[in-house]
């Protein structure tokens, strides 16, 4: 009897702690939804209404309809900066799942000091921060003429590997080494067993790198800035910066429909596929 109430208070006790996170995440939630939402009341307000009521729902004056986003559209040749950032969020991520995918496998399989090194210089990757080598990457790649949608996505690559080979390590350690076994029985290659055997095994944590990839590379400012030739190619990110004009003069009913157009894509892109997120990390972290 004394054991069955002490269970029952402790239950008691873990619903009301169970309601108090609850309550405390849901506020939180709140605070980071608020900025995205208030960018989307401003896209359908006139100018001078977004920074006297900036906080207010658009209403018959301030209200806006769609010119935002055509004046938006118009101003900074949108659909061609579109055009840019698919170009080299598809290309960059597609690259980096295959040679990362292809790299973590030989590091899992092949034990010697090289594939050690390379693990650790990818690791090391990880921990170094951007703004120390970002002058000396933007001479490089200019240098090696990688100033282009199809040349910065080798730069993504070396940028994207550390994470990438990480997990794909991580879940190529859950894999039992008997199917690979079993294929190079039957006839396969190494390319073979990998491509055929291995990566559709590795789907979760794939799936996961291209949406953590995506997302950081669809969004990314400052490396295109460095690296692309912005007479040429400008990408989202870049392009909704340039409606800020001289001395700090910004359009910002204009600006604030450029921001719902860049981030429509990315969040139905998450949306679509974050059921796989915490399925391939949580792959990843398995160890056979």
């Amino acid at each position: 009897m004394a054991k069955n109430a002490d269970n029952q208070v402790s239950a008691v006790r873990k619903a009301k702690h169970g309601w108090v996170l609850t309550l405390f995440f849901s506020v939180l939630t709140v605070f980071y939804i608020y900025p995205i939402f208030l960018v989307l009341i401003n896209a359908f307000k006139k100018k001078g209404f977004i920074t006297k009521e900036p906080f207010a729902l658009p209403s018959e004056r301030s209200f806006f309809a769609l010119k935002n986003f055509v004046n938006g559209i118009e101003k900074t040749n949108f659909f061609a900066a579109v055009g840019n950032s698919v170009i080299i969020t598809v290309g960059s991520v597609l690259v980096i799942v295959i040679c990362t995918s292809m790299c973590a496998w030989y590091i899992t399989r092949v034990k010697n000091k090289l594939t050690s090194t390379v693990y650790t210089l990818c690791l090391f990757s990880m921990i170094v921060p951007f703004q120390m080598v970002m002058f000396s990457l933007s001479k490089l790649a200019n240098m090696m003429r990688l100033s282009n949608p199809i040349g910065i996505i080798v730069v993504y690559l070396g940028f994207g590997a550390g994470l990438a080979v990480f997990m794909f390590c991580g879940f190529v350690k859950s894999i039992p080494l008997e199917i690979e076994e079993a294929a190079m029985i039957d006839g396969c290659t190494p390319i073979q067993t990998f491509f055929q055997v291995v990566f559709p095994i590795m789907k979760p944590t794939t799936i996961t790198v291209s949406i953590l990839q995506a997302m950081w590379i669809w969004n990314d400012y400052l490396l295109p800035y460095l690296v692309l030739d912005l007479k040429k190619y400008k990408t989202v990110p870049i392009v909704i910066q340039y409606l800020k004009g001289g001395y700090g003069a910004v359009d910002w009913g204009t600006m604030m429909a450029m921001l719902v157009l860049a981030i429509i894509p990315i969040i139905i892109f998450y949306i679509a596929c974050q059921k796989y997120i915490i399925e391939g990390v949580v792959a990843g972290a398995v160890k056979g």
